[in-house]
């Protein structure tokens, strides 16, 4: 019985990562529809708008890499869980 409910457990521990990836997706998105927006604008704008999506685009790496290593972990500690379950 353990076993069907760990892919759940799974799932709901995990749905806050995926929420927030997909969160970062959706700016990364809004971000670059701004970018094509601004192809109007003189070469200043241009530069800016493309040093704040390259800043943007670092934390962004940053915080993926943070939540898969989070994942990787949890996924790991749920594996030993049910490891030490099924010995007992």
């Amino acid at each position: 019985m353990a076993e069907a409910e760990n892919p759940s457990v799974l799932d709901q521990t995990l749905k806050p990562f995926y929420q927030r990836a997909s969160e970062a997706e959706d700016r990364l998105t809004r971000l670059e529809a701004a970018l094509a927006n601004k192809k109007d604008s003189g070469n200043k704008d241009h530069s800016k708008l493309i040093s704040e999506l390259q800043e943007e685009n670092k934390k962004l790496v940053a915080e993926n890499a943070k939540l898969q290593y989070r994942i990787h972990h949890l996924v790991g500690a749920v594996r030993d869980a049910d490891d030490k379950l099924e010995k007992k």
